[in-house]
């Protein structure tokens, strides 16, 4: 039998995504001795919208054998806990979407069940009191999860946020020391085979060819690969993601940074703050029919908790994805295979489920068509649910205004109207497959914006009132001394990564 391994991998393009799949592959293909490729050229600036995460980027850096602290050191990176959002469901209203599990189940019935017969009756306390990564943030303190039997501090769930940039570069060291080379150079012309269509090989500007089986397109909204040289097309979903443009701007920090990214309803879209040790980023992400960029900056600048560090950058973007996130020998990550937003902060996570999933499904030089399906299928799969979700965000919504009203007008998916109506009828939260977001934050999301069940599930009357508030009394309770023994955040971060003032480093 002849050797079909794969044993040449050309990344094309740098950055975030392009660093991800570096590190990831390397790590993963080591063994195999495949030689893996980055091209990027210093002249090609990184979006760098990404400042914040979600927890399944701590299996990542876990993967990689990565030492936490010395990350958030060298990063400068914060905790982060979930998100607030305040303004949102209506102006004056704050609520918090956590990390997390919010409370155990008793029997069979899960946490959300009895707690919303409670609460429709006026006996329980609002959902954020049961999650302690809610009450801590909120409260500004943070600490990893530690051994402490029959408490909340055991199951703490956090993500990071940090400079996209940063840690891409931290990312490069990496992949570099591990046997990754860099090419720096421009991509002028894409050769592809004249029998099967798949890519051949990469000329370079300075004329210099580079050839590998595999491909992997991080090159950004172009898709220089997946879309210019392959024609995969691209499915728009700005018919239901209404902001299509970003304005971003670094300021400097007002006080100790939160360990939650905190997002604020603004007319014409929104904007967020994510604290970093050394700043803040700060961004406003539009939709240009309901505002000029002008407006924006003004509404964007006027709400800074700190003086800003340069002027805005304006970003523009198609929400949507590529009808084929792998075509031929070439998978496209990142900005390539598509972007939705950066409500959430799910382009990160997406990048990651990409490297995961090829690394699932590696291939052969006959590069099977099966497999090839299957991770477009659930590539498809992930960017629908995330869509869903941030599509709950802007229609379910009790704010007004010419923006706000559009929102509420757009037509909900299939998927997402079912979600919603098992909600309402008996506050049933069904999680799907792979599908990224738990059942916690669909229901953290949805009671933030006053989405109340009109009633609860029949099982839970076989519980004994008595033994549910009992168990809620406990779990508040539990959750508020556990915060309470949490230092505060910045003090932890100072701790762990030998920083001192603000600012420092």
């Amino acid at each position: 039998m002849s050797d079909r391994q794969i044993r040449s991998v050309a990344i094309v393009g740098g950055g975030t995504a392009g660093w991800m799949a570096a590190a990831g592959l390397v790590n993963a293909l080591d063994a195999m001795g495949v030689q893996i490729k980055l091209i990027e050229s210093a002249q090609i600036g990184s979006v760098g919208v990404g400042e914040a995460t979600i927890p399944p980027i701590m299996d990542f850096i876990r993967q990689l054998g990565i030492a936490e602290d010395e990350l958030v050191r060298d990063v400068k990176a914060t905790y982060k806990l979930g998100v607030g959002f305040r303004d949102w469901t209506r102006p004056g209203h704050f609520y918090f979407h956590p990390f997390g599990p919010t409370g155990p189940g008793i029997g069979s019935i899960p946490f959300q069940a009895y707690w919303l017969k409670m609460f429709l009756a006026g006996k329980a306390a609002p959902l954020e009191e049961y999650s302690i990564q809610a009450v801590a943030a909120t409260q500004g303190r943070f600490t990893r999860p530690v051994h402490a039997p029959n408490t909340p501090l055991n199951k703490i769930t956090y993500a990071l946020h940090f400079d996209a940039s940063s840690f891409a570069r931290y990312l490069r060291g990496f992949a570099e020391k591990r046997g990754v080379q860099r090419i720096e150079g421009d991509v002028r012309h894409v050769s592809r085979r004249s029998h099967d269509g798949f890519i051949e090989s990469v000329t370079l500007q300075s004329g210099e060819s580079i050839a590998a089986d595999l491909f992997v397109d991080c090159s950004g909204f172009r898709g220089l690969l997946i879309e210019e040289a392959l024609e995969t097309g691209y499915d728009d979903w700005s018919h239901w993601l209404p902001c299509d443009r970003a304005l971003v701007v670094h300021s400097e920090p007002a006080s100790a940074p939160d360990p939650y990214t905190l997002v604020t309803a603004r007319d014409a879209g929104w904007q967020w703050r994510i604290p970093l040790q050394h700043r803040n980023g700060n961004g406003y992400v539009y939709s240009g029919a309901f505002t000029t960029r002008k407006s924006a900056e003004t509404t964007l600048l006027a709400n800074l908790e700190g003086r800003p560090l340069s002027a805005p950058v304006e970003l523009r973007f198609t929400p949507g994805r590529r009808r084929k996130a792998w075509n031929g020998n070439v998978v496209a990550l990142g900005l390539a295979a598509g972007f939705l937003e950066p409500l959430e902060a799910t382009g990160i996570h997406l990048i990651q489920r990409g490297i995961a999933m090829l690394l699932k499904f590696f291939p052969d030089r006959d590069f099977a068509t099966a497999d090839i399906d299957r991770y477009n299928r659930m590539l498809e799969f992930e960017f629908g649910r995330v869509r869903d979700f941030l599509l709950m965000h802007y229609t379910q919504t009790e704010r007004r205004g010419e923006f706000w009203d559009h929102c509420r007008a757009i037509p909900l998916t299939d998927t997402l109207l079912e979600k919603i109506e098992l909600f309402r009828s008996h506050g049933r939260i069904l999680r799907e497959d792979t599908e990224l977001f738990p059942v916690t934050s669909w229901l953290s999301v949805m009671v933030g914006q006053n989405i109340i069940p009109r009633r609860y599930d029949p099982l839970v009357d076989g519980l004994d009132a008595r033994k549910i508030q009992s168990k809620l009394d406990e779990l508040h309770s539990g959750v508020r001394s556990s915060v309470e023994s949490m230092p505060a955040h910045w003090d932890y971060i100072r701790a762990r990564a030998g920083r001192s003032p603000l600012l420092a480093g």
